[in-house]
């Protein structure tokens, strides 16, 4: 970088930003299949072409936390895999060589997502080009995998006063000082922060004078300053605002929505991110998808809640109306997302639970067989299609797949993996293949001899082979 330029977020140009949005939403889709690995690669080429982005880098971090079950520790014997890549750092940023400090450790963290060293030493580089926002995403990632880590604390704590996040810059500087209890930048900056905050809550930013401050307080000459005042929903706002082409800000304010289950207003936020964008984005079209099913359900549980305190005919009729509703909507989701990924199992199988819902057995039944070429839930699929096999009255098809479901569901889904075989005994009862019945009747008895009527349902077989029959009985 030359002496001329300027550190901290350059603009980019279109064609590079909507490349790295293509990259973004692909890798948001292979996240959500839960293919991890490839989705940290398109992460990953989003932050190195446009590293001041929090977005990119929350949505990097998050994608790694999923991959280890959020564990805090990574791969096994990360430390040991690490050694080289650490060292290289070192030296990176010891010669502020801050491309080369991203690049290095992006590449090591899918290793250890929470090692404060690595987060700490790219949060550097960060801070050396004024990628204040995303320094702030590697180091409470750092500090969530080691809250006591004096060093990360201290870098986050510095990064939030930065940014004027007085209180949490008071939290971090608070744990160095339990930490380090003589630390002098501790102590100063909680003594400064501690100014700072009670200015900026009493509204005195910029004020010259005590005139000023009245001023100030009274609301008839504020200024700009205002803004920082603003709640996280009116500064995305006001964003959106300014730039209504930029769909990170949408998605940032709809992920606020949903975390308060505010649903009507996350569907309307990715009304209007999709009407920006021409109805051309996969990404926003699905969130507002997403949107609209949680705002179904949400219409349903209290729907379903009404009913159950009211118990009149109307609640309970309004009630399963937006339960066909909601599958419905499901339904037509699903059957979208089939179209646009035709090889995603996943979105099969949700569709065929659908169609099975609402009756629709022949065209559930043909999803689900191509579903189960998905390990993670051939049982339950096995399951599903011996209930539809059975809703047509194809009993012997009915009888293999509830076979096969017992024979893949593990023990330790001990609801399902009983049905399966209680549902089979039932059908090779209804078949007067005594035998079979037995069989599977003695298994299920040898797990829970109590679970629904097993125990009658071996007597009255005893008392079919006492009876004669059936000659193959012995």
């Amino acid at each position: 970088m030359s002496t001329e330029e300027k550190p901290g977020r350059q603009p980019l140009a279109p064609a590079v930003r909507r490349r790295l949005q293509a990259l973004f939403e692909h890798g948001t889709k292979t996240a959500a299949s839960g293919n991890y690995d490839y989705a940290n690669e398109m992460y990953t080429q989003c932050v190195i072409g446009d590293p001041s982005n929090p977005i990119y880098v929350k949505a990097l971090l998050a994608n790694l936390s999923k991959k280890y079950g959020n564990n805090k520790k990574g791969a096994s014997f990360a430390g040991l895999k690490l050694v080289g890549a650490k060292t290289s750092l070192k030296k990176s940023v010891a010669m502020k060589k801050w491309d080369e400090v991203l690049k290095t450790g992006l590449e090591a963290l899918p290793q250890s997502p929470w090692d404060t060293g690595l987060l700490s030493d790219i949060a550097r580089a960060c801070e050396a080009q004024e990628f204040d926002e995303a320094q702030v995403e590697y180091l409470k990632q750092a500090v969530d995998g080691d809250s006591e880590d004096a060093e990360a604390n201290r870098l986050l704590g510095r990064a939030y006063d930065r940014i004027g996040e007085y209180p949490e810059a008071i939290v971090c500087f608070s744990r160095v000082l339990k930490q380090l209890p003589k630390d002098e930048e501790a102590i100063r900056a909680l003594s400064n922060l501690a100014v700072k905050k009670t200015i900026k809550t009493g509204g005195y930013e910029g004020a010259g004078s005590s005139r000023d401050v009245r001023l100030n307080k009274g609301g008839a000459a504020a200024s700009d300053d205002e803004a920082s005042e603003l709640t996280p929903e009116e500064k995305l706002l006001r964003a959106i605002q300014k730039d209504p082409s930029d769909t990170n800000q949408y998605i940032e304010l709809n992920d606020l929505y949903l975390k308060d289950e505010r649903f009507d207003k996350s569907v309307e936020i990715m009304q209007k991110a999709l009407e920006a964008t021409g109805g051309a984005n996969i990404m926003v079209r699905e969130r507002l998808e997403d949107a609209q099913l949680r705002l179904a359900r949400q219409h349903m549980m209290i729907a379903e809640e009404k009913a159950k305190k009211e118990r009149t005919p109307e609640a309970i009729d309004l009630y399963n109306r937006m339960r066909v509703e909601l599958n419905n909507k499901e339904t037509e989701v699903y059957a979208k997302r089939c179209e646009r990924y035709p090889t995603n199992l996943g979105f099969k199988y949700e569709l065929a639970v659908r169609l099975q819902k609402a009756g629709k057995f022949t065209e559930a039944i043909k999803l689900f067989q191509e579903a189960r070429s998905d390990s993670k839930r051939k049982g339950t699929v096995y399951l599903a299609l011996g209930n539809c096999f059975y809703s047509i009255k194809q009993y012997r098809l009915a009888l293999q797949n509830f076979e096969s479901a017992v024979n893949e569901i593990s023990e330790r889904d001990a609801d399902n993996f009983k049905l399966a075989i209680y549902n089979a005994a039932r059908i090779a009862e209804h078949l007067k293949e005594w035998e079979t019945a037995e069989k599977h009747y003695n298994h299920l008895a040898s797990f829970d001899f109590g679970y629904k009527d097993v125990s009658e349902r071996l007597d009255k077989i005893a008392r079919i082979r006492e009876n004669g029959g059936d000659p193959d009985v012995s």
